[in-house]
């Protein structure tokens, strides 16, 4: 029996949760990307394999021989001191592999791992311990990952098929919107503990507040398409100068993936292609996108730290309620709940930057997160697409200012009255 049950059956659930969520797909979505951002699933399923395989199993398991040589190349993702790499706009040109082999592939590492944690000594077992769990924590984002580049993937298609149940009914209850206090003072953020978390959690550190407010629930439909029809995409007032340039380069006038015309306000969902909810948040926005919003509806986007104390004082880090993925498996994002984690990440204004103290991770899993602090904005709070068993109120994700692809809405600010 394998003295590291617990760890094992953990790795195989959340394994078995990434095929699950192939299982809508048919043979050629597999090999679909349609955007240089995107990636085929069959790259996400053999990219979280090669991960365990190249981190783990290559290092600490004596007799384990390398399922494809060639895989290293295929599959490595930024990974820069683990060798060259495949253009990530290159991915979708991967009909080889077969779909049939890379399931094989992760069946031969899944086997690897576990004959592996049956026979590592146990002087080695707390550091693959620990790399098993970043491998499980990445695999989890790349479930993520994966809807999202799903529904691009689809979106995109003329074809527009639905990836979930067509007939899923919205929610219409909005819930009502209050602006709770975050009181001024001197606050311990970022994460503290020995439970699992990223490396740019922490370390916890102090940070000062001014009096402010936060929404209770995220902005909807209805409020941004008044945003719209009131000229909000038009008025140069209302946008930071690079978000400006990026509207008027790229013809931006609406949320990705709406379709408006004089008859019509539609857009596309997971769920297939529908009338357009006034009460859903919206969602799949910019940064740039979002901050014009705010100021016009005369407020502001909070600070991640802003975010995390009122997360902390009115959720009490409480995820029973929360709508992520597992109880409700690809339920639409609503307002109905004044939860600050689920439904869809929130853009901050703040930068992704270290914390004070931060050290970053040495060796290759140094790349993970410290490299990428520049240029980026921070969003937190997670999405109705993000595993529960994964997000924590000190989680910190970061994307690029005009990115909107991701389940991402609007949640205001302001200061103190």
């Amino acid at each position: 029996m394998n003295k590291h049950l617990p760890l094992y059956s953990n790795y195989i659930s959340i394994r078995q949760t990434t095929l699950n969520l192939c299982n809508p797909l048919i043979e050629e979505d597999y090999i679909t990307q349609t955007e240089w951002f995107v990636s085929p699933p069959k790259w996400h399923l053999a990219h979280t394999t090669w991960f365990f395989e190249t981190f783990i199993l290559v290092p600490y398991s004596k007799d384990y021989k390398v399922y494809d040589e060639r895989f290293s190349y295929l599959f490595n993702s930024y990974y820069f001191s683990k060798g060259d790499r495949l253009t990530k706009s290159e991915r979708g040109s991967l009909a080889r592999p077969r779909l049939n082999k890379v399931i094989d592939y992760r069946s031969y590492v899944d086997s690897a791992i576990e004959n592996l944690l049956e026979n590592c000594d146990q002087s080695e077992y707390s550091k693959i311990e620990s790399l098993m769990n970043i491998g499980i924590n990445h695999e989890q984002q790349h479930q993520e990952l994966l809807l999202m580049d799903i529904k691009y993937n689809y979106a995109s298609s003329s074809y527009m098929p639905n990836y979930a149940n067509p007939n899923l009914d919205f929610d219409t209850d909005i819930f009502p919107q209050e602006f709770l206090k975050v009181d001024e003072g001197v606050y311990n953020l970022g994460f503290q503990g020995d439970s699992f978390h990223f490396d740019n959690e922490g370390p916890q550190h102090k940070q000062y507040l001014h009096d402010c407010y936060i929404s209770n629930r995220l902005v909807t439909n209805r409020e941004y398409l008044g945003f719209i029809t009131d000229g909000g995409y038009k008025d140069p007032l209302l946008w930071l100068s690079d978000g400006w340039e990026w509207k008027e380069k790229n013809s931006i006038n609406h949320p990705l993936y709406w379709k408006l015309d004089d008859k019509n306000c539609q857009y596309f969902t997971l769920h297939g292609l529908r009338d357009l909810d006034p009460s859903a948040p919206v969602s799949h926005i910019s940064f740039y996108e979002a901050n014009a919003f705010a100021r016009w509806a005369g407020y502001r986007l909070p600070t991640e730290f802003e975010w995390e104390v009122a997360c902390g004082k009115y959720n009490d880090d409480d995820l029973d309620k929360a709508h992520l993925l597992g109880d409700k498996l690809l339920a639409l994002p609503n307002t109905t709940s004044p939860q600050c984690i689920g439904n869809l990440w929130v853009w901050t204004e703040s930068a992704y930057l270290p914390y004070p103290n931060y050290v970053q991770d040495k060796g290759a899993l140094g790349e993970y997160n410290g490299k990428f602090m520049v240029n980026q904005k921070v969003l937190r709070g997670g999405s109705f697409a993000t595993p529960r068993s994964h997000i924590r109120p000190t989680y910190r994700n970061f994307y690029h200012p005009e990115s909107r692809w991701c389940f991402n809405g609007i949640r205001l600010a302001k200061n103190n009255d």
